[in-house]
């Protein structure tokens, strides 16, 4: 396991946009799947606190994780501000009901985790997000802000990944059994985006825009396949750009619809989203004809890395309406 930092202002990781599809759709089949054993996936108040060591680590934390965020207290024995901000933690854990699982690991007997997570000093509480780790506060915090670190973990985790958090029953025995998901049978289209996804990642930009518009052509409602598209075409239109040049035409032509057009590129593989939909709504309003539509074609195409459920798409939908009518 490596994690890997997450930073919840919002910047557009593309792998991390391919994992909130993954970990919404993982999160859709463990309720069906509860649903289908004729119950709800409960749990007991007493299961949202868990002792994690190395051995259980993967389905614990990871495997949890794609269905709600995983809080790590990293602690020790000895540590006394550890014996402060661990209680708080526990009680707020049972406090939120199920919008987050709290998973204690001891560094004394689990260095390993320690070590791969970056830990510096106790108490270090980190998260999981979708198989995402990211810091969120070392050494022992006030409940005010550790509430206010909470509130917005569990809204990005809803918001960008679709985690809803467990159903908390009171009546369900503590540490009872969950049923199992099956596995997913392989579907039509695997084979062809798993190529995409091995092309993509040894740099075949233009091996992955094919293998997408392959399956898209069988199957033109394929979500995985649409924001694989959006993804690779990014990547394919920046990979050969001149930064500098790009911004240095975009600020001396800010009525010129294909240079705001690039710049908006650059702006969203930079991480750098509300800039990026602001750009080309603000040059919708100024251009017309062609110009125009080919402005509103490209933001709807951004509007597909991003992902449609991203609270940042739905105003700038709002605003490009406005923009346009």
């Amino acid at each position: 396991m490596q994690p890997r930092n997450m930073s919840m202002s919002g910047v557009v990781d593309l792998a991390a946009v391919k994992a909130a599809q993954e970990a919404k759709t993982k999160a859709e089949q463990a309720r069906a799947e509860a649903a289908r054993h004729g119950g709800t996936g409960a749990v007991s108040p007493a299961d949202l606190v868990i002792d994690v060591d190395e051995a259980g680590f993967e389905s614990e934390v990871l495997q949890r994780s794609t269905e709600v965020p995983v809080v790590i207290d990293f602690w020790a024995e000895w540590c006394e501000p550890c014996k402060q901000l661990s209680p708080v933690l526990e009680r707020l854990a049972v406090e939120y009901g199920g919008r987050f699982l709290l998973a204690k690991i001891d560094v004394d007997a689990n260095q390993m985790l320690m070590q791969q997570f970056g830990v510096q000093g106790i108490p270090a509480v980190f998260a999981v997000v979708a198989g995402q780790a990211l810091p969120l506060f070392q050494g022992a915090a006030g409940e005010a802000q550790i509430r206010q670190t909470l509130d917005q973990l569990v809204q990005v985790a809803e918001e960008r990944f679709g985690l809803t958090g467990l159903v908390v029953d009171p009546e369900v025995q503590p540490g009872a059994a969950r049923p199992a998901a099956e596995e997913r049978p392989a579907g039509p289209h695997d084979a062809a985006l798993e190529a995409a996804v091995r092309a993509l990642d040894a740099g075949d930009l233009g091996g992955a825009v094919q293998s997408y518009k392959n399956v898209l052509a069988e199957d033109p409602g394929n979500t995985e396949a649409k924001l694989g598209l959006a993804q690779a075409e990014l990547l394919q239109r920046v990979q050969d750009a001149d930064p500098q040049k790009v911004r240095q035409d975009a600020a001396d032509k800010p009525g010129d619809a294909q240079a705001q057009i690039a710049a908006a590129d650059l702006d969203l593989v930079g991480g750098h989203v509300e800039d990026a939909f602001g750009r080309l709504i603000d040059t919708v309003r100024v251009t017309a004809g062609d110009d125009r539509d080919a402005v509103r074609v490209r933001l709807l195409e951004l509007f597909e890395v991003v992902g449609a459920d991203d609270p940042r798409v739905t105003a700038a939908r709002r605003a490009l309406a406005r923009a346009l009518f």
